[in-house]
């Protein structure tokens, strides 16, 4: 089994420093898939209440036979439960769905600016955390003007804050942003779901050189970078070879030239935080 190393947040938590995400594994397959990543080696599994898998992934915690404490539980809240009352009851009922007494991460999904609610939503995941049913608190897809209100307003800051990173969106403006406020930063989509950055030849010459495949490389950019990447995969050899990034280290010429590959329009659905409006 890997050993994963561990990140310490603004609050003095820990968190692997890699995850499973598992975005489209869900029901009884995905149960099955969860289990087999956990025991072989993934305790950091990101689900969220818009995958309508949380179920699934604490079915694949309860039958691991692990304790609870052996697991970095996190979830996310919608859209559509930003103000005070509803983020509260959500909160509630995404444990009970997955049979757990706390999260260990709970974030806001994403900002919805023009709704303007996501600063109550932040302080009912302040009160929650109080009562203990969140350890720690962050958000997704903030940019810098967001993080910033939730500060000013209730002099909370996130832990973490989760975006779209990959080799065609880089975020160096966003992490860079995310540091300066002691906020850890998590890659949703970490190789990009799919795309070409792994048919890059860039990429392919440096799994040549440290006899890795693209995806490890990817990730271990991530990683020495000092985000924590959150790669979904349902088949065991993906899962293994994911975590199988720690005994290896790219120059730093060679992030450079992997931050190179980003593209002005590189969004995978274009999902521009100031402007996207969440599905309910």
């Amino acid at each position: 089994m890997t050993n994963v190393p561990a990140l310490t947040l603004n609050d003095g938590n820990q968190m692997p420093a890699i995850g499973l995400g598992t975005f489209q594994i869900r029901g009884g397959q995905g149960v099955n898939q969860i289990l087999t990543a956990i025991k072989d080696g993934y305790r950091s599994l990101d689900t969220a209440t818009n995958y309508d898998n949380e179920g699934a992934v604490g079915e694949a915690i309860r039958r691991s036979g692990l304790p609870r404490s052996a697991f970095f539980v996190s979830s996310k809240l919608p859209g559509k439960y930003h103000q005070y009352a509803d983020a509260t009851m959500a909160i509630q009922e995404s444990l009970y769905r997955m049979g757990l007494d706390y999260f260990d991460l709970f974030l806001i999904h994403w900002p919805l600016p023009k709704r303007d609610h996501y600063v109550e939503a932040w302080q009912a995941m302040i009160d929650a955390q109080a009562r203990g049913l969140i350890r720690s608190i962050g958000v997704s897809n903030f940019e810098p003007e967001h993080l910033d209100r939730l500060i000013t307003e209730t002099g909370v800051t996130p832990a973490v804050n989760q975006l779209e990173i990959h080799p065609y969106w880089v975020q160096e403006r966003m992490l860079a942003a995310d540091q300066q406020r002691g906020i850890v930063t998590e890659a949703w989509s970490p190789l990009g779901r799919g795309s070409a950055a792994l048919q890059e030849p860039l990429i392919q010459k440096l799994a040549q050189k440290y006899d890795k495949n693209v995806g490890q490389i990817i990730l271990r950019w991530h990683v020495q970078r000092g985000i924590v990447p959150i790669p979904k995969a349902r088949n065991l050899n993906h899962q293994r070879a994911n975590l199988d990034i720690f005994d290896f280290n790219l120059t730093p010429d060679e992030i450079q030239a992997i931050n190179g590959l980003s593209k002005p329009d590189g969004r995978l659905e274009n999902q521009d935080p100031n402007e996207y409006e969440e599905f309910d």
